[in-house]
């Protein structure tokens, strides 16, 4: 799997879940560190905690491991580091505070029709 469609993997897992303001941007050009960021916000820290941990298992269950994962001790900012690709969730204040969108504006944005699942007729 490359890395934008893990990143898509990861984006859909998290869509599923209901979590908001998912977003996946390509940040491969501006930094050395990985090369997709996606980013989520969830309604509260257990909703935060559940979508980090739907889309580790997801993910898991396609046989790819995440390699670190910080704070899931608090829940407010939980991150899965899966190397090409690292996942943010959110409570929504720590999304409006931390604003990774507006910090990472020059990013590519992967546009929601390429991962979001049709919409249920």
């Amino acid at each position: 799997m490359d890395s934008k469609q893990l990143a898509i993997a990861l984006a859909r897992a998290l869509d599923a879940k209901k979590a908001l303001d998912v977003r996946v941007l390509h940040v491969e050009d501006l930094t050395t560190v990985t090369d997709y960021f996606v980013i989520a916000a969830g309604t509260s820290t257990t909703h935060v905690g559940a979508l980090a941990d739907e889309a580790e298992f997801q993910l898991d269950r396609q046989g790819v491991k995440v390699l670190r994962t910080e704070g899931h001790d608090g829940k407010r900012w939980v991150l899965l580091d899966y190397g090409s690709v690292i996942v943010h969730v959110f409570t929504q204040e720590a999304h409006d505070f931390y604003d990774l969108e507006h910090l990472w504006a020059d990013a590519a944005p992967v546009p929601a029709s390429e991962w979001q699942a049709p919409p249920e007729a």
